[in-house]
This record gives C-alpha cells, structure tokens and sequence, in this order.
C-alpha cells in the first residue's frame, strides 16, 4: 500500500470510528442512582476534550490536516499546546471519546474507544516516521515531548 492510499484509509478509520462512537447505543440509566453524576463527569469531558481540539486546531494555524501527511507548506509547531504533548488532536478526541463512553455506560462504545487508541497510535507512529524525515528537529522534540497525554506537573 503507498504511502497515499494508507493516509486515506488511517483518516476513514479515524472518521469510521468517531460516527460509530456516537451512534452506536446509548442506556439510559448505566450506573444506577450515580447515572447524573457520571453522565456529568462524561460531558465535562466531550467539552474539555472540545476545548483542546479548538486550541489545537488554532495552533498549528496552516499545518493543520487530517492527513498524517504534512503538508509541502507547513511547518513544525512546537509552541503553545503542542510544547506539552505531540498529538492533541487524538488526545482531546480520545477525552471527548472517554466521556462519549462514560454518558452512554454502554460496551460498545468501550471497544470502540479502545480501537480508537490503537488506530491514533499506528497514525501517530506513521505520521512520525515522515515528520522525523521532513523535519530534522522532530526527533529531539519527541524526545522530550508525550506523544498523546501530558506529564502532570512540568
């Protein structure tokens, strides 16, 4: 498969997984008398993980892409969001995700969310082979930066 057509199908899965997520079933009281609290918990995470992908977005300004390709015009960000962590865009779909999974308190979207980590780690894995090519530096900066979740404390 070239290095095109896997870009294509790593974004379908991305998607695939995310429209699958938010219609697959939903219970209406998961955890019992903890339901309201737990569906609480779940939507302070969709907004969190909104309020990160908003902040992600806006930093990597015209690098920003769907593709695991970078772009021939863009350039390496390592300022703002992504000083902490390499990837927030799949951690603050993976936060909204575990939330979407903690409202719902249904399995479905649990394998769901699971499939989802391990499709942004072979993305991000891919991703980075032909960051670490275009741009030299990339290396030292995943070197010291997380790829999906922040250090507490730095």
């Amino acid at each position: 498969m070239n290095s095109k057509s896997r870009s294509y199908l790593l974004v379908f899965l991305q998607f695939l997984l995310i429209a699958l997520l938010l219609l697959s079933p939903r219970q209406d009281a998961p955890y019992g008398g903890a339901s309201g609290v737990v569906g609480v918990i779940g939507l302070g995470l969709i907004a969190t993980g909104s309020g990160v992908l908003l902040i992600s977005f806006l930093g990597l300004g015209n690098s920003l892409t769907a593709m695991p390709t970078p772009k021939d015009n863009g350039t390496l960000i390592t300022t703002g969001i992504y000083s902490r962590v390499r990837h927030p865009i799949y951690f603050g779909i993976l936060v909204m995700s575990f939330g979407v999974m903690l409202d719902a308190g249904y399995w479905p979207q649990v394998i769901i969310v699971m499939l989802m980590y391990v499709l942004f780690t072979n993305k991000a894995e891919y991703e980075e082979t032909m960051l670490i090519a275009k741009y030299p530096q990339y290396k030292k900066y995943a070197e010291r930066t997380p790829r999906f979740f922040p250090r507490l404390g730095r």
